[in-house]
């Protein structure tokens, strides 16, 4: 049942100096269904993946508004998830009481990050066992930031965790480059994409993901399948447009295709932006 006599308690370290408990909660949030985020330099936006535990039950929110200017999507398990959501709509009612003005994104989840490290130094308690992703503006930009169970937080330019998360970190590893001159529907169609390289053999629609944004001048907004759907159908008639202009190239240039099939290369091999074989993961 357990790993080994070091895993009963949260506070009791292994002889590598490993805290079980912690990383049982980190694995819960490798479990989740995908979250994903990336920014530019106006925008940031968040996207899930809508899974169902079974085909007759509805899937869980993953995607949640904490103020106007801030919001979370999340991996794991959610219900632990909505406490912190709750937890972090009380810090931003309270300084925007006392202070009146909006609280800085970064001090938000360094708040978030001590109230997850108590829970892996009491015995009476278990760590948080889901990741944050944070999507905020203020007065410094746009940020976006990820938390762990263990009470540790980064920021990054994009990034994905839960299941499957790792086809859609190669995408976003190979574009972040060109994200931050990216305008907000061309980072929508990019969190697309990640989706649906984490999706894998799903097909892409408004059911199974869900898509947030929050930029300068627009409050944090979640996305409703209409809006979404449209992008989704942008997405693919974008693809669409592509693979006609490479069938045209191949009629332009049927020598280019013999030398290849007598080299053995077997096709032209390009397709549109990350559906190319090229683009799989390794």
């Amino acid at each position: 049942m357990f790993r080994n006599q070091y895993d009963t308690d949260v506070t009791t370290w292994s002889p590598a100096g490993r805290l079980h408990q912690v990383e049982y909660a980190m694995e819960a949030v490798k479990q989740g269904s995908a979250a994903i985020g990336l920014r530019s330099k106006t925008h940031v936006v968040l996207a899930a993946v809508n899974k169902a535990s079974s085909e007759l039950s509805s899937h869980q929110k993953k995607l949640f508004k904490i103020d106007n200017h801030i919001g979370i999507a999340m991996a794991g398990l959610t219900a632990d998830g909505r406490v912190l959501s709750r937890y972090m709509r009380s810090e931003c009612i309270n300084h925007k009481f006392v202070y009146e003005s909006p609280l800085p994104v970064g001090r938000l989840v360094v708040q978030v990050a001590d109230k997850a490290q108590v829970c892996t130094q009491r015995s009476w308690k278990r760590p948080y066992g889901v990741g944050l992703l944070v999507a905020g503006l203020d007065e410094t930009g746009p940020h976006l930031y990820q938390n762990c169970p263990s009470g540790n937080y980064f920021e990054f330019h994009a990034f994905a965790i839960g299941s499957r998360s790792q086809a859609a970190k190669t995408y976003l590893e190979r574009k972040f480059e060109s994200f931050m001159d990216c305008s907000k529907e061309e980072l929508v169609r990019h969190a697309l994409h990640a989706v649906k390289e984490s999706l894998q053999e799903e097909e892409l629609s408004s059911a199974n993901c869900g898509v947030a944004i929050v930029g300068v001048g627009e409050p944090f907004v979640i996305l409703d399948s209409k809006t979404l759907q449209a992008y989704i159908e942008s997405l693919e008639g974008a693809k669409d447009d592509q693979a006609t202009k490479i069938e045209v190239e191949e009629e332009r240039n049927p020598a280019v295709i013999e030398r290849q099939d007598v080299s053995g290369g077997g096709g032209v091999g390009v397709g549109a932006e990350g559906e190319g074989p090229s683009d799989m993961e390794t």
